[in-house]
């Protein structure tokens, strides 16, 4: 479909083949002479038309929005001809007289293209999308929009007179953020002139009033958008609502500001909480959601138990009848219940809360509702389910009362099963979470995961080679807890292809994937017989355990360590290390990790030693390692008390067992460092029992018993 002359008629000729028509809008994204006259006319419209350039330019816009809704061949297209540019260029431009019609176009054009741009790169806002071939490019012009002097382009539009304009910067805030970095640049942006007044402010011999200070309340951004939510037009209530809710995610400092009240207003949050009952649905899904991320964001700030939980009840209130619901469409079911998952994420006290509001009956009922009880060719409600299983997984994370009643009283293992089948892959990822949480209960483990077959259906679906990257890695989570001491299925799924399986992901070039495969041989490997740790330990390789225990991520050397540890828990095992690894390499990997400045490696690899001076027959190579000693002193001195009580034992086993290492502790100043801790568990912290008292106390009384063993049984005067 070539257009040979851009006019106001071909435009709208144009633009009214591609609505509806993705046949119409493929053939025009493939049109790359006229999509480049089409930006072009942005700034520099044909001199031949005789209509107003205004209305073209206008209509022009109109197009390339209509062309960038839905289709990655056309925002290939639009983007390798730097539409996105010729907008911010045009608005740059702008005059005060210019036509408000003109403004908002631009201003709704740049916001489909920002927002077509970052749901290409991802995290989707709603759910799973599979990746996108052009990320790349998406990524570096979505990373363009948000930098300081094109902010200074755009987001003065916010305080535009013309309501379309103002409304289409929120909404392209509310969809075009979706990382910290952004995040960051929008709540720190200021307008050039407030931007000069805040750095005159910080001069050492001014002390400016706080309350005028520009980035007050969150930021220019923020209160440009609280201002806008007074107004009483619904549509922009709505796209202020979800921008807030962006800006607000996981940042305790705009939370704070929007849950305090000024000197005139009351608290944004009491604004937001109002419209959660608004009789307009869209109102009350983008309200409960923008009050959830400030709700979470201000936990981090104060925990729940000292905050009202006011806020929290009325949003659960409000999705509750959403998800139960069956009048209102599937999208918006599907969207109140990712807000539910929000909110109760992560947090132990909230999904009581959501589980004593009755919250999962909801869930349940609509996902029995949707879900066959077998795989049919006409099972296609894949949002709500998926959202649904998702909130599921989250209320049922950390209790298991919660997870037996999921299992039990609500009887959804089945539906969780039918949907690891299910050809969406957020159906399936979303059923994966739910196993992975249920999975965490002993006692579900033992009895509905084995029983059903639900723990076999997850495992097979962690087999699968071909399978979405995102759904291996949290079926991956579930086979930790598949291959736990208390599983049934542990020694089954090592028959069935297990171990290759994990040592392939090991191998793989994902951070994510490789920490989680040596997780689960750590499980595997924990008070496990020691044929089952040769099979383990072989599939490895045991010259691979060294890379490992070095690599430089890290996360993967601290599970390394933590298999050592593992592998290490009896004597006989102690021998099989040495003979595998060679006690010089072990010891001399063994001091690095236990100089190391990450905290969780240096207990990890502390344990390891402790476990390997079990072996009275190994303890003259430790007690003569140049290194060990002098570095197990300092976990003594500068160690937290995790990793204080591990040194400790390890010395307890070496006094007993070894009558050499008396002098050997003394010539580094164990001893005295001993006798600190016997009357202050640190010897360099007086006041350190706080939440950890119990631990202190631990470490008190085994370092007693370290230096009775030294003092009583010594052979030195010390």
């Amino acid at each position: 479909m070539t257009i040979p002359t851009i006019n106001l008629s071909s435009l709208k000729k144009a633009k009214n083949s591609v609505i509806g028509n993705p046949t119409a809008k493929l053939a025009l994204a493939h049109d790359d002479a006229f999509i480049e006259m089409l930006v072009a006319c942005i700034n520099n419209p044909s001199p031949e038309a005789h209509e107003a350039q205004a209305d073209i330019r206008t209509e022009a816009a109109h197009v390339i929005a209509s062309l960038a809704y839905g289709s990655s061949d056309a925002l290939r297209t639009l983007l390798r001809c730097n539409a996105h540019q010729a907008f911010l260029y045009a608005i740059s431009l702008f005059r005060p007289t210019e036509p408000p019609k003109l403004k908002a176009a631009f201003a709704r054009a740049l916001r489909v293209l920002a927002s077509t741009i970052a749901e290409e790169v991802g995290p989707s806002q709603w759910g799973l999308r599979t990746s996108s071939e052009i990320r790349v490019e998406a990524k570096a012009a979505l990373d363009y929009l948000f930098q300081t002097d094109i902010l200074d382009i755009y987001l003065p539009l916010l305080a535009d007179p013309w309501t379309q304009t103002s409304m289409n910067i929120a909404q392209l805030l509310a969809a075009g953020v979706r990382t910290d970095a952004h995040r960051t640049a929008v709540t720190n942006w200021l307008l050039p002139s407030e931007r000069l007044k805040e750095i005159k402010g910080k001069r050492g011999w001014e002390k400016p009033d706080v309350a005028r200070v520009p980035s007050r309340q969150g930021g220019w951004v923020v209160r440009a958008l609280v201002a806008l939510l007074g107004r009483k037009d619904a549509k922009l209530q709505e796209a202020v609502l979800y921008a807030i809710a962006c800006l607000a995610e996981e940042n305790a400092s705009v939370a704070i500001s929007l849950a305090i009240p000024s000197l005139e207003n009351e608290a944004p949050l009491c604004v937001v909480l109002s419209l959660c009952k608004s009789r307009s649905t869209e109102i009350r899904l983008a309200a409960c959601l923008c009050a959830t991320r400030i709700v979470r964001a201000g936990l981090a700030h104060s925990p729940l138990s000292t905050t009202d939980d006011s806020p929290v009840l009325t949003v659960m209130y409000v999705v509750n009848r959403l998800i139960a619901s069956e009048s209102d469409a599937a999208q918006t079911r599907m969207k109140a219940c990712y807000i539910l998952s929000g909110l109760v994420c992560d947090n132990k006290e909230l999904c009581t809360l959501a589980a004593q509001r009755k919250s999962l009956d909801k869930l349940a009922a609509l996902i029995t509702s949707i879900t066959p009880s077998e795989k049919t060719a006409e099972w296609e409600q894949d949002e709500p389910e998926s959202a649904a299983l998702i909130a599921v997984a989250s209320i049922s994370m950390f209790d298991d009362d919660i997870r037996s009643q999921v299992t039990d009283k609500l009887q959804l293992v089945p539906a969780i099963q039918t949907s690891l089948s299910h050809t969406h892959v957020g159906v399936r990822y979303a059923a994966c979470q739910c196993v992975r949480a249920i999975s965490r209960s002993v006692a579900v483990l033992r009895t509905n995961i084995v029983d059903s077959g639900l723990g076999m259906a997850a495992y097979q679906l962690f087999l699968k080679q071909d399978e979405d990257r995102r759904i291996t890695f949290v079926a991956s989570t579930v086979v930790c807890n598949l291959v736990n001491e208390s599983s049934p299925l542990r020694d089954v799924l090592v028959t069935q292809g297990l171990l290759p399986r994990l040592v392939q992901l090991v191998h793989s070039g994902d951070p994510a994937l490789r920490q989680n495969g040596l997780w689960a041989i750590k499980n595997l490997l924990y008070r496990c017989p020691q044929a089952i740790k040769r099979q383990v330990m072989d599939a490895l390789g045991w010259d691979e355990l060294p890379h490992l225990l070095m690599d430089p991520e890290l996360d993967i050397q601290e599970q390394a360590w933590n298999i050592l540890r593992n592998v290490a828990d009896k004597q006989d095992d102690v021998a099989m290390v040495f003979e595998r690894l060679g006690a010089d390499r072990l010891l001399d990997i063994l001091a690095d990790a236990m100089e190391s400045d990450f905290e969780d490696v240096i207990h990890e690899a502390v344990c390891a030693l402790a476990n390997l001076a079990h072996s009275t027959t190994h303890q003259d190579l430790i007690l003569s390692h140049p290194r060990i000693l002098p570095a197990l002193h300092k976990c003594l001195v500068d160690g937290t008390a995790r990793i204080r009580q591990p040194a400790v034992s390890c010395i307890e086993e070496l006094v007993k067992g070894n009558p050499r290492s008396r002098q050997a502790l003394h010539d580094v100043g164990i001893d005295r460092t001993l006798r600190h801790m016997s009357v202050s568990s640190s010897p360099t912290r007086t006041n350190s029992m706080g939440l950890h008292g119990g631990l202190e106390n631990d470490v008190r009384s085994h370092a007693r018993d370290a230096l009775y063993g030294l003092e009583h049984n010594a052979d030195i005067d010390i």
